[in-house]
């Protein structure tokens, strides 16, 4: 059960549950931004909808490490606590699509359920060419579609409130490096 309890269902297998924990990832985004960090957010919630894991991206130099994606690092966190047949309950839910790396670690990580805010699209209008933040121009469907089990997506959704975090920040960092 991916809606947690007393989920209401709404269109394109989306439930009530699913937006709360979508704008959880978005607010910690927010969060992520004001410890200087990139403003992406992940987190795994198990079968029943509780929260096993939260992430923010570690990947700003000159301290971070580039791999360390808030998604990976969500997945990473559940991964060391549940079984791969628990993870494969699991739904991912990020501030912003999955890159391609990303995406292999939620394949790997035996999740089979991602709920996205921005798209990787919306993220690249925001970021433009900046160096920290080399967007690739690959949607996470495809590199779902590329494996030998299913991994569900929902998303673009609340686009608006996923921008809001990043708003500024990419002029900003730019103008400090």
């Amino acid at each position: 059960m991916h809606d947690g309890p007393h989920a209401q269902m709404m269109s394109d297998g989306v439930t009530s549950h699913d937006l709360a924990l979508l704008r959880r990832a978005i607010a910690l985004s927010a969060d992520a931004r004001a410890q200087g960090r990139h403003p992406f957010a992940a987190l795994v919630a198990d079968g029943q909808g509780r929260v096993v894991s939260i992430a923010i991206n570690n990947a700003l130099p000159p301290d971070g490490d580039p791999t360390q994606h808030a998604e990976l690092r969500a997945v990473s966190q559940a991964a060391r606590i549940l079984s791969p047949e628990a993870m494969a309950d699991c739904t991912l839910y990020t501030s912003a699509e999955p890159c391609c790396m990303c995406a292999g670690a939620v394949y790997w990580g035996n999740i089979r359920r991602v709920v996205y805010a921005l798209s990787e699209h919306g993220l690249l209008a925001l970021t433009g060419a900046h160096p920290e933040n080399p967007t690739f121009s690959l949607p996470c469907r495809e590199v779902f579609a590329r494996g030998q089990h299913p991994v569900a997506v929902l998303g673009p959704m609340l686009e608006d409130e996923a921008a809001r975090p990043h708003a500024g920040f990419w002029c900003e960092a730019a103008g400090a490096a």
